[in-house]
């Protein structure tokens, strides 16, 4: 299975990132919708994972006052297992990292308690307590800024 992770840039693969959010987050998880979409769809970078050419998997990144929050990744059911949550992290982190204000900038995210060790492998660490988000079971996990070379370790 040939795995592909894009930025999204033309609309109707956003419509297809939101095709697959609706199907995981409020079919399956039965998010209100009202609360799956909200008013930074247009200021967020969003991203769609493709196997083999099919839309399976969605996140997207944006700025917050806190540093950078990555959120809304979705998976389709029958893709689960096949790398896919791996490859969208892994490309949303390195879009982050590429992204001239990013620097210096905590990289956090709110994981669903069965997500947890994907973020994990990645380097997110919990931080507080658990937490209810849309009657599902989440931690915040963090991920200390990458330094530069010239940083002492």
């Amino acid at each position: 299975m040939q795995i592909c992770v894009k930025y999204i840039i033309a609309e109707e693969d956003l419509l297809k990132a939101f095709s697959i959010r609706h199907r995981v987050f409020v079919i399956e998880q039965h998010v209100p919708e009202h609360e799956e979409y909200d008013e930074f769809e247009r200021s967020s970078r969003h991203f769609l994972a493709l196997a083999d050419g099919i839309p399976c998997g969605t996140a997207r990144w944006r700025f917050t006052q806190q540093g950078i929050k990555m959120e809304r990744f979705a998976v389709l059911p029958e893709f689960r297992g096949k790398k896919i949550g791996s490859a969208l992290v892994a490309a949303v982190l390195e879009d982050i990292n590429q992204h001239p204000e990013s620097k210096g900038k905590l990289r956090y995210l709110h994981a669903q308690v069965a997500a947890m060790p994907l973020y994990a492998k990645f380097g997110f660490q919990p931080e507080g307590e658990i937490f209810p988000e849309c009657n599902i079971l989440h931690y915040k996990m963090v991920l200390a800024p990458p330094q530069s070379q010239g940083e002492k370790q």
